[in-house]
């Protein structure tokens, strides 16, 4: 069996069984750290619906499609004459005045899915709809520019299919401490003690015992490093997403040799009764971000930090029958930054007047120019050999 089939249907790709998530050391090498940059991605899962996030206040179609779910001009945050914020979102309000976040309209990719699994997996690879990959983008980073089995971490017990790469995976834990106790207390040294150097002329055991050896010296580093940052009591009690962002901030303050963080929040498939739970959902988002901007900003790590939040697509332009909305396209993203070269407002909304044959938004920008332009502007990597191919870069950063 070859090694990238080995990989993908054993459980060492998502670290179920024998031993917690992790990713076989890398080789190359990463950029400089001397102008060491971090990348964190939050995925909003579910489809969240970019129109009552973003809410055009003034569009009689808007308010004409959502007679029972549209968001009222008087429970948005203004921000011109045309678009309002999600009262939810007062926190990315205050970042927003700062010129910290960039709101990129009308995000997506041709032939759009309304499937969650098959989007989520467009979005996570950088794929066609026609030829979806089974690698991820930052899967592919890493087989280009990975050192450590920590270059790249996402926030939770599996690993997302973005941080799974052709040769090498991102490593997944809630917390070092976890990762750390997990191998020891488990049958992981026993495993390793029979360890025979021989075993490596077998392509596949070989693989596995050298990845084992490395989970073990990564949770070592990743224990022993963070031991000298302690976790932030600023973040909100009870969030999903600002417990995985508050590890992050721990991650960072550490000084990890790590590149990519990766998190999400769940819950915006929101078919049914949508203003109540979507309000709840992005008042968590924003005051999680918001905590997390405010720790790096105190130990002066916000600098080099970039955030950027997506979601597999947007809902439908009109309500349906059970007070919500249904799959749709197009959806806007949110870059936060310090070193943004166009906060707020990147372009405006799409037409409401011209809606593809479903009735959702149409793209005007691929998300892989978004990806292409933080590969290359602020990772400074060869986006054209992550992504396959050579996208047109924004100017956001």
């Amino acid at each position: 069996m070859k090694r990238r089939s080995f990989i993908k249907n054993t459980s060492l790709a998502t670290g179920m069984a024998l031993v917690p998530n992790f990713l076989k050391a890398f080789d190359d090498l990463v950029p400089n750290l001397n102008t060491h940059r971090n990348l964190v991605v939050i995925h909003l899962k579910g489809g969240n619906d970019g129109l009552n996030t973003i809410i055009p206040v003034n569009n009689d179609i808007y308010y004409n499609a959502r007679p029972k779910i549209a968001i009222k001009q008087r429970d948005t945050i203004r921000l011109n004459d045309e678009l309002g914020f999600n009262k939810n979102l007062l926190p990315l309000k205050k970042l927003y005045d700062q010129g910290y976040l960039s709101i990129i309209n009308n995000v997506g990719y041709p032939n759009p899915s309304r499937s969650h699994f098959v989007s989520s997996d467009i979005w996570q690879t950088a794929s066609d709809h026609s030829n979806i990959l089974d690698s991820g983008w930052i899967g592919r980073y890493l087989d280009k520019y990975g050192k450590k089995p920590y270059n790249a971490i996402q926030i939770d017990d599996d690993l997302d299919l973005a941080l799974r790469g052709e040769r090498r995976n991102g490593i997944a834990t809630r917390n070092a401490k976890q990762l750390y106790r997990s191998l020891q207390e488990s049958d992981f040294n026993t495993i390793l003690s029979y360890h025979d150097p021989s075993h490596h002329d077998e392509h596949n055991l070989g693989y596995l015992y050298q990845t084992m050896i490395d989970a073990k010296s990564s949770a070592k580093y990743l224990y022993e490093t963070a031991l000298d940052s302690n976790l932030s009591d600023s973040y909100p009690k009870a969030s999903t997403l600002s417990n995985q962002l508050k590890v992050v901030g721990q991650f960072i303050k550490s000084g990890l040799d790590t590149n990519i963080y990766y998190a999400s929040l769940g819950g915006f498939d929101t078919h049914a009764n949508q203003v109540g739970r979507q309000d709840k959902l992005l008042k968590n988002y924003a005051e999680a971000v918001e905590a997390f901007v405010k720790d790096l900003r105190k130990n002066n790590k916000f600098r080099n930090t970039l955030i950027l939040t997506f979601s597999e697509f947007g809902r439908r332009v009109k309500q349906n029958y059970s007070n919500g909305t249904d799959h749709g396209a197009a959806n806007n993203i949110f870059v936060i930054g310090e070193n943004l070269k166009k906060s707020g407002l990147y372009n405006s909304l799409a037409s409401l007047k011209d809606l593809d044959n479903n009735g959702d938004l149409k793209y005007e920008i691929d998300f892989r120019t978004v990806y292409a332009t933080v590969l290359s502007k602020w990772l400074n990597a060869d986006d054209r050999i992550v992504l396959n191919q050579d996208f047109e870069k924004l100017n956001f950063i």
